[in-house]
């Protein structure tokens, strides 16, 4: 029976043995199985958990084991070919080698295995292609394979109100031409993490994004996002019982209304009469000249008078940049950071003290946590140590009856504020409070007030305003217990 049974498959085997008739053609049949049967067995394995892979087996699993597929699909005719020429300088032609007849039972065979091994291998270099670049776009390999280098931005953007957005969908957008060119510069961003020659920290703005009318408006609409919107802001003084300040405004957002322009979004944004700027700096922090244009052909130009005033921002030149950049406003010009923000330690606390991640029972918490944050220097681990230490000696000195009473809320005020530093502050990347200034509002860098300053004057004298009731209706600043809230029902 054995042998009745390996005489029908030999004339189907017959021409399977040719791969083994050279080395180069057995390593690439070897390489392409194996390599094969790893990734059908890896894809099976990710269907089935709901676990994240880690960073680095993605890039195993999705760019390097395809490229041993290839190589060895490559390999196989490449030997078959070069056995052929080496029979032939012999004058040797076995039976075993398959001849191009069509007549030939075994040339049929041939081609028959090889129909069948080529349709199994597209399938499989198909799927390999696609979840490559599913890989390749995806927020875990962005962030994470080069940890070192995107972390502090990877951290910010898992904090942000785009998590849930991948990094693919702002960093490119849709289209072909985009996802070259962000292939090619990822080449040079490749060498430049392998040879230690990247920018620490990442320069900011990035000059080469692609406009935000082609990425940002896919989900937001300026024109759409009209009328007046209400804003309560929450701070907390740094006395002993952390006493909460609250502000109200109602921001004049604007946008298109009753066929013109009004507000914020409607004057900055209107296409009909773009606002365009020279920035000096690289960073587009100071701003000496303004363009705006009247929708008609004519354009006014302002100009600022003085200098501008020192404030919290590096505006220290970007590495690389331009001296001088004209730009045509769009929404990151305002919404530089609207995924990797960098809190300062002030606003930092504030949230989480809103959100009750550091209770605001513990008596001079806001101040203590934030100096605590400023003083803190070096890696992760040597900031959560100094941290940890100014916090506790503070208390067992100062408060003793609580550190007894209350400790797991001041071991939670620990945690949280180290967790701050962590998030805020890179020391590998340079990254420190204040590294990368938000433009949204005026509170801590000069954001609105780049233009909005009463210094930049157009040639017949008119000004860009600084009006406050311009952007925003203020209904109270900074009270304890703001009056507008109670007679709107809002808050206790």
């Amino acid at each position: 029976m054995e042998n009745e049974a390996t005489g029908k498959l030999s004339p189907w085997l017959k021409p399977i043995t040719y791969l083994g008739r050279n080395w180069l053609t057995l390593a690439g049949a070897v390489l392409t199985t194996s390599s094969a049967i790893t990734l059908v067995g890896f894809w099976f394995r990710e269907a089935m958990q709901t676990k994240p892979l880690n960073p680095y087996t993605g890039m195993v699993l999705y760019l390097m084991l395809p490229g041993v597929f290839v190589v060895g699909l490559l390999l196989i005719p490449a030997g078959l070919l070069w056995d052929r020429h080496q029979l032939k300088k012999k004058g040797i032609h076995p039976d075993l080698v398959p001849q191009p007849d069509f007549k030939s039972p075994l040339f049929l065979r041939a081609v028959g295995l090889i129909g069948l091994a080529t349709l199994v291998n597209v399938a499989i270099l198909g799927a390999a292609s696609v979840q490559g670049v599913e890989y390749l776009d995806s927020a875990q390999f962005c962030g994470q394979t080069c940890h070192t280098v995107m972390n502090p931005e990877h951290t910010a953007y898992l904090e942000s109100p785009h998590s849930r957005v991948s990094c693919v969908e702002c960093h490119i957008g849709p289209g072909a031409s985009w996802f070259v060119q962000s292939k090619l510069s990822g080449v040079r961003q490749v060498f430049a993490v392998a040879l230690n020659t990247y920018s620490r920290p990442i320069p900011s703005p990035v000059e080469q994004l692609r406009p935000a009318r082609e990425t940002c408006e896919q989900c937001h609409w300026p024109q759409k996002f009209h009328g007046d919107k209400f804003v309560v802001k929450q701070k907390y003084s740094e006395d002993e019982a952390n006493t909460l300040l609250t502000t109200v405004l109602v921001m004049k957002v604007g946008g298109r209304s009753g066929g013109e322009f009004k507000g914020i979004h409607g004057r900055h944004l209107d296409l009909a009469a773009p606002i365009s700027y020279i920035s000096t700096d690289g960073r587009r922090q100071v701003i000496p000249r303004v363009f705006l244009s009247d929708g008609k052909g004519g354009k006014v130009e302002y100009v600022a008078e003085t200098k501008a005033p020192a404030t919290k921002a590096d505006t220290k030149p970007a590495e690389g940049a331009k001296k001088e950049e004209l730009r045509t406003m769009d929404c990151v010009d305002c919404h530089n950071r609207p995924t990797h923000k960098f809190w300062l330690p002030e606003r930092a606390v504030d949230s989480a003290m809103t959100s009750g991640l550091i209770s605001p029972k513990i008596p001079f918490v806001k101040k203590k946590a934030v100096e605590a944050l400023k003083a803190a220097k070096g890696p992760q681990a040597q900031a959560a140590a100094q941290i940890a230490a100014a916090l506790t000696d503070y208390y067992q000195k100062t408060y003793p009856d609580l550190v007894q009473k209350e400790k797991p809320l001041l071991d939670a005020a620990v945690k949280e504020t180290q967790a701050i530093y962590a998030r805020n502050v890179d020391d590998h990347m340079r990254i420190t409070w204040g590294t990368h200034p938000e433009n949204i509002g005026h509170e801590d860098f000069p954001g609105c007030f780049r233009c909005h300053d009463d210094n930049h004057k157009s040639s017949t004298g008119k000004v860009i305003t600084q009006d406050c009731d311009k952007c925003h209706t203020i209904l109270a600043t900074e009270e304890a217990n703001p009056k507008i809230l109670k007679d709107l029902g809002i808050g206790g």
